[in-house]
């Protein structure tokens, strides 16, 4: 069985959250080959390697660890941009926002069997409360019809002086329009770069992406035990 060389970071929010003790492994070569003892104390350990370490990927499955996903980052310079008429949401907002978030974001790496089946969609609709009252996120963006209805969503942080990532994003129809929303946002803030990742099945968000000119900075996997 190859090495795995690395430590054990407990996840304390994720564990609270799903009532799950869990950690993730960050691998280094200059840390000591991690033992199947280590990993006893965790009901669930993350991993997250990049694509191109098929000898991680090896080692991690040889270790119990399963794939769940792979992961494509991307990131947009942003220039100049029109406001396409979005406004931040209030707190009057989050549960309709909470409603939309669980339904979009469903099947994600927190689903079955990994997780309870109704896990992903209340981790996501926590995200768009949390990102509505300013925390972790800093802000969420709606799009609205003229009857007030919500159409669509997107959250933003902003990382450093330099850049921004979005958080989350839905919306039938309404892509385009996020985005324009997104960079407009870090334009105002003054911003270089727009980042922005996405599962690498997802196809109609990669094309979305790369249409609004990102480029993909990195692909990665995810894996469980």
């Amino acid at each position: 069985m190859s090495d795995l060389n690395g430590v054990l970071e407990s996840l304390q929010w994720e564990s609270t959250f799903f009532g799950l003790p869990s950690a993730i492994v960050r691998l280094r070569d200059d840390a000591p080959a991690l033992a199947e003892a280590d990993f006893a104390a965790w009901q669930r350990v993350q991993a997250k390697i990049p694509a191109g370490r098929s000898d991680l990927l090896d080692a991690l499955q040889q270790h119990g660890f399963q794939l769940v996903e792979g992961e494509v980052d991307l990131s947009i310079a942003v220039a100049q941009y029109v406001s396409p008429g979005a406004e931040p949401a209030t707190t009057e907002d989050i549960p309709v926002l909470r409603q939309m978030a669980a339904l979009a974001f469903a099947q994600s790496r927190f689903r079955t069997p990994w997780y309870a089946p109704e896990d992903s969609g209340r981790f996501y609709a926590q995200w768009i409360e949390n990102a509505v009252k300013g925390t972790f996120d800093h802000v969420c963006l709606v799009f609205r019809a003229p009857d007030g209805q919500i159409q669509g969503f997107v959250s933003l942080r902003k990382l450093n002086e330099q850049d921004a990532r979005i958080g989350l994003l839905a919306g039938r129809g309404m892509g385009d329009k996020l985005m324009q929303a997104a960079l407009h946002w870090a334009q105002q803030h003054q911003l270089s770069t727009l980042r922005v990742a996405t599962q690498m099945g997802n196809t109609a968000a990669l094309k979305r992406y790369i249409a609004s000119g990102a480029n993909v900075d990195a692909t990665a996997y995810w894996l469980y035990r």
